[in-house]
């Protein structure tokens, strides 16, 4: 057989497997959105969830979800700055740094509820938060920080050394060319992760179960005041999010209508994760492309 040949069975082979996969996700989201999607209304997207009757919606649930992210991301995005600068500007090749790299990488691969176990025992018992939007919020930025941090760490990296000796050649401090410079130019590739942790985020159902509660009590929306138990921004007050109320209506749910609510339920966080997904591509390409015309 000659090379040809050989690469181009090995190139057919490698297209099936694509393929393969590509057909799998395919089937599995057309799937969940075409048994979910026509239950998703504007009626089921803005009424509260029902525990015994039939017609209930997820108001609470899709917005404490949003409210969760938001706060997690409050959280961890300057803490994985920080380490990313660091580890891409200033950290030195000695075992110090192993270390902390080593530490990343076992981070990020702790499955889920082992980090809401975590959170569990630390957060609602020790540090007595009890189940709440803050303790879930925590919880994820344990688990979202390894991913964040090695993004940010590889879209500095990714700077080409040209644009550190250019500010050093006029002058600037090394702080100074970090942020005029490296962070406007690594800017995309940051966005981009920072969607994309987003959608992981919003999908996380094992560590808020844990952390976060399983009970959505109903709050006052036009109460902006978050230091007040009912006001929707109260940060200490339980929240089921999307993800957890489609396992409780799944394993514990006694509405005439679950498997409507649960398939609606889970077309609507998939499309959510969809747009982030969607969106972080797009934004990513656009501001490419006008720092590639800005030069």
């Amino acid at each position: 057989m000659n090379a040809k040949k050989s690469d181009k069975i090995a190139t057919g082979i490698i297209y099936g497997l694509v393929g393969i996969v590509v057909a799998i996700l395919i089937s599995l989201l057309g799937y969940i959105l075409y048994n979910g999607v026509p239950d998703v209304n504007w009626h089921f997207l803005t009424s509260e969830a029902q525990s015994f009757s039939a017609g209930g919606g997820v108001r609470d649930q899709l917005f404490n979800s949003l409210y969760l992210l938001v706060l997690a991301l409050i959280i961890s995005l300057p803490i994985a700055l920080g380490a990313g600068i660091y580890l891409s500007e200033y950290a030195k090749d000695n075992w110090v740094n192993d270390v902390i790299r080593t530490s990343i990488e076992v981070l990020s691969s702790l499955p889920s509820v082992v980090v809401g176990l975590f959170g569990y025992l630390l957060l609602v018992i020790q540090l007595n938060l009890g189940f709440s939007i803050m303790a879930g919020a925590i919880a994820l930025t344990f688990f979202n920080l390894p991913l964040l941090t090695r993004n940010i760490e590889e879209s500095l990296s990714s700077v080409p050394d040209l644009q550190r000796e250019a500010g050093t050649s006029l002058g600037l401090s090394g702080w100074k060319t970090i942020t005029k410079i490296i962070l406007p130019m690594a800017l995309p590739g940051i966005l981009t992760g920072l969607i994309l942790c987003s959608g992981r985020i919003f999908g996380e159902a094992a560590a808020l179960i844990y952390t976060a509660g399983q009970s959505a009590p109903s709050v006052d929306y036009a109460n902006w005041n978050p230091f007040t138990e009912t006001s929707f921004l109260n940060p200490m007050r339980p929240a089921e999010t999307l993800a957890v109320h489609i396992w409780k209506v799944n394993t514990e749910s006694v509405t005439p209508d679950a498997s409507v609510i649960s398939s609606a339920s889970s077309a609507v966080l998939i499309i959510v994760i969809l747009i982030f997904n969607l969106g972080a591509r797009y934004l990513g390409n656009k501001l490419f492309k006008k720092m590639t015309a800005a030069k």
